[in-house]
């Protein structure tokens, strides 16, 4: 793979499926990823990432004075965000949608009184420079929060080796396209290094049991289709067999079907200041 290829690499690919997943996926962790965020006092926020708008139409119908714009490399994504915020009449005239490279953000110096960032991370090459642009194009004062992905902290039981193993690549491929899966514990670190203030981080977790059985069972179907979505480039890129994908979704069927299965993740969200 070149390097071209790998900078434009996407592992889980822009298919109408894919689209429809990043949406419900919004909206399976909202209620962790957008909990007691600090843009109350924003008007015009950089959202970095923006995907299929899912993540715009929610920072929209909770700041009601905000204008957010959205920046993403998928024109196919764009499409797809647009067609989801029109069908929210409230969203009108109150989002921006821009096609850019997060690398190079076409924006203005302090441009922007907020920023938001949400799972982008993991699949840039540089997260660095990602979030020096970030930095550059915020006004003094102004804050982000960045939540990624700590795929080390992935477990489920009972114990699913094909499952694990599945995962291992999942990951492998990640790094080796030039993404980052553990990118969540380094926010602290790359933030500070490009000059954000007052950083602080959150290990944010699901642990999810027999006190929980009705949302366990419906993350677990979320994760199911998570693992799936790459499971097409993971096997063209010859980096886990078709065995292997149908030992993870039969160990999944197994797990889903427990009446004691246990699901554990975290991710990081991270939050800083423009001083």
């Amino acid at each position: 793979m070149t390097a071209e290829e790998r900078q434009n690499a996407y592992l889980h690919g822009y298919s109408p499926q894919e689209q429809d997943r990043l949406y419900r996926q919004a909206g399976q962790l909202e209620h962790v990823v957008h909990d007691r965020l600090p843009f109350r006092r924003a008007r015009s926020l950089l959202e970095v990432g923006c995907g299929v708008g899912a993540q715009t139409e929610i920072l929209l119908r909770h700041f009601p004075d905000l204008h957010v714009t959205g920046v993403d490399l998928s024109k196919e994504n764009l499409e797809k965000a647009q067609a989801n915020l029109l069908r929210r009449p409230w969203t009108e005239g109150r989002y921006t949608l821009v096609e850019s490279s997060a690398e190079n953000l076409t924006f203005d110096a302090e441009s922007f009184d907020g920023a938001f960032l949400c799972f982008i991370l993991e699949h840039v090459r540089d997260p660095s420079k990602v979030l020096s642009e970030v930095r550059r194009c915020l006004r003094p004062g102004s804050k982000v929060v960045v939540s990624e992905v700590q795929n080390a902290s992935f477990f489920v039981d009972p114990y699913s080796p094909q499952t694990l193993a599945y995962w291992m690549a999942f990951n492998d491929h990640q790094l080796e396209i030039g993404g980052d899966p553990f990118v969540g514990a380094k926010l602290g670190n790359l933030l500070q290094a490009v000059g954000f203030k007052d950083v602080s981080t959150e290990v944010k977790t699901f642990l999810l049991d027999n006190r929980q059985p009705g949302e366990r069972k419906e993350f677990l179907a979320y994760w199911t289709e998570l693992l799936l979505s790459g499971a097409a480039e993971l096997e063209v890129s010859g980096k886990v067999p078709p065995q292997v994908v149908e030992g993870m979704k039969s160990e999944l069927e197994l797990v889903g079907h427990d009446p004691n299965a246990v699901f554990y993740y975290s991710f990081v969200q991270a939050r800083a200041v423009v001083h």
